[in-house]
């Protein structure tokens, strides 16, 4: 599946976000959630989470040892309750600066889950030209 669109939604007391149905579907019974680079959460199925570091795993951790440690060391897998919402961990929620509002996005091959502040800053300062000039580049 295609991962796309954007979902607005508010954490619970128990610190649990909704995963939307269509997404449910695709990432399986239980997917990993883990931190990007971008100071957001990433969500992976199990297969695209296997791809992603099968990778990492072919490389020498002289080159991506702390890439490792970023990743593994916070990663969690999740499976979703009955009502189809998972627990964001205190400290992944700490990372992303999510407290009560987050923004569940699509980006192709995986999820991501943003503060709702931080995601309207990252949209309100996007160089759509400079997007619309790597497009061209790749020939997109």
């Amino acid at each position: 599946m295609l991962f796309v669109g954007e979902f607005h939604h508010t954490l619970d007391a128990k610190n649990r976000i909704f995963i939307p149905a269509k997404y449910r579907t695709a990432l399986g019974d239980s997917f990993y959630i883990t931190r990007k680079m971008e100071r957001c959460l990433a969500i992976y199925s199990e297969a695209e989470w296997t791809k992603m570091t099968d990778k990492l795993n072919t490389l020498p951790d002289s080159v991506v040892g702390a890439i490792k440690q970023f990743l593994y060391s916070k990663t969690v897998s999740v499976t979703p309750d009955g009502q189809g919402r998972i627990v964001l961990p205190p400290e992944l929620m700490q990372y992303a600066a999510i407290e009560k509002n987050a923004v569940i996005i699509g980006v192709g091959d995986h999820l991501q889950i943003w503060s709702d502040a931080l995601w309207s800053e990252k949209e309100n300062t996007m160089d759509t030209a400079a997007l619309m000039e790597q497009l061209r580049q790749l020939g997109l």
